[in-house]
């Protein structure tokens, strides 16, 4: 079993929600980003989504943009973020890690070469957002054969049909994209992500993670109601971007402050 089919196995036994954390490796700057991920585990994040610096980063708001553009003023690559998990995993063997990218450096390097070196250092999971079903057949065989988790992203325009093709392929859990538009966009319609999330449960025994548009503790335990867990990113990038001229543990601090506010108003 992989460490984030464990930690949610956990949590539905606790009969709590996950917290799933969203930074950008790098942003600001790359001595950041190891201080904060130890931080975000101290406050109650499940499992930490890395995200992997692209130049074109379609799916993401003005705020995540921001942070990819920020981290690749400092030459961060694919291979900096394995090695950075490599770094994470010498002291802690526990909190499962997703990487989040685009197909573009995964395709450069190989996807034999990418799960070789993913499974290396201690990734759990990866999650190619520009990556459609009809071709994640490969990347996929390869990841399973190293144990790493391929997680898929359904959407509210996603039909049934095409949702089974996801679930089939998916391991780990399934994002759930909860509105129309990049990372960060607001207007979140509850009752709209109840409906889609009841379709979509009736497929697959996968967790179900709700991201997107999720700023605060308040909507965040509204969403999880609906699901295993929650994707928190555009407002702890914005923190961290906003503090660029601080050391690591003053950001690693601020964030993680973040996080801590709504991992108890996950568990309340």
């Amino acid at each position: 079993m992989s460490r984030i089919a464990k930690r949610l196995q956990t949590l539905r036994e606790q009969g709590r929600k996950a917290l799933v954390t969203y930074i950008v490796n790098g942003d600001p700057y790359p001595e950041a980003t190891l201080a904060t991920m130890h931080e975000l585990v101290r406050q109650g994040a499940d499992i930490i989504e890395l995200g992997v610096p692209f130049s074109d980063p379609m799916a993401e708001g003005p705020v995540i943009q921001r942070g990819h553009e920020r981290a690749l003023k400092h030459n961060i690559s694919l291979r900096g973020t394995l090695a950075l998990v490599k770094t994470f995993r010498e002291t802690d063997n526990e909190t499962p890690v997703v990487l989040m990218g685009y197909a573009n450096p995964i395709e450069r390097m190989g996807y034999e070469t990418v799960a070789q070196l993913t499974a290396e250092a201690g990734v759990d999971g990866f999650l190619t957002v520009d990556l459609p079903p009809e071709e994640a057949v490969p990347l996929k065989r390869e990841l399973e054969a190293v144990d790493v988790d391929n997680i898929l992203l359904l959407a509210p325009t996603t039909s049934v049909e095409r949702a089974r093709r996801v679930a089939s392929l998916a391991s780990g859990f399934i994002y759930y994209v909860s509105l129309k538009g990049v990372t960060g966009a607001g207007h979140l319609d509850v009752d709209a992500v109840k409906t889609k999330l009841d379709e979509f449960g009736e497929l697959t025994d996968l967790p179900l993670c709700i991201g997107f548009g999720i700023k605060g503790p308040e909507t965040a335990k509204k969403l999880s109601a609906l699901a295993d867990g929650v994707v928190i990113g555009s407002v702890l990038v914005d923190k961290m971007g906003g503090m660029h001229e601080q050391n690591p543990e003053e950001i690693a601090s601020a964030v993680g402050a973040i996080v801590g506010d709504i991992r108890r108003g996950l568990d309340e």
